[in-house]
């Protein structure tokens, strides 16, 4: 008695077929950013607590690339004003646990604080070309709070785009190379 072949099921061979013609190659830009944290002349100064996140135009996805607080603190005391951050907890931050690997880091000196986030791998790894918003959003103890978008568009290197704010975040500049 002759056997036939196994038969594949449709979906198997469907994912097959498309898996290997629509393959994208990844893209390898890097998004290089500059926050400026301002220098504030008050009495009791205190390095603000920043989270740094890509999102959709529309606001309904979000990425986060970066997020500064005081991680030496004792008995891990310092997550809990994370939620300070208001729109950014809201969207990644409550999902999160820290410290998060790659993301988060001690708060930062006034000044320019220069970074650059590949799009090989981490959050950006899987980000489509199109247009987004930067979001560097700050909050300070005995402070205020603010928060800043700056368009760009991911997959097509350009000039940079910049936007500042008023009080807790300076000028923050996007590129994307």
């Amino acid at each position: 008695m002759k056997r036939s072949p196994p038969k594949l099921s449709l979906s198997l061979l469907t994912f097959s077929a498309l898996g290997a013609g629509a393959a994208t190659p990844a893209l390898a830009a890097d998004l290089n950013v500059t926050v400026e944290v301002p220098r504030l002349t008050v009495a009791e100064y205190h390095k603000p607590y920043v989270a740094i996140w890509v999102e959709a135009p529309d606001a309904s996805t979000a990425a986060t690339l970066a997020v500064w607080y005081d991680a030496d603190s004792k008995e891990n005391h310092g997550t809990k004003w994370l939620k300070d951050m208001r729109q950014w907890w809201r969207k990644a931050g409550r999902a999160m646990s820290f410290p998060a690997d790659g993301i988060s880091g001690a708060t930062r000196a006034p000044g320019p604080q220069k970074l650059v986030f590949s799009g090989a791998k981490g959050p950006l790894k899987d980000l489509k070309p199109g247009q987004y918003n930067l979001v560097v959003e700050a909050a300070r103890e005995v402070g205020g709070h603010e928060a800043v978008r700056v368009p760009f568009t991911w997959g097509k290197p350009g000039a940079p785009a910049t936007a500042k704010g008023t009080a807790e975040v300076g000028a923050v500049t996007v590129a994307v190379k």
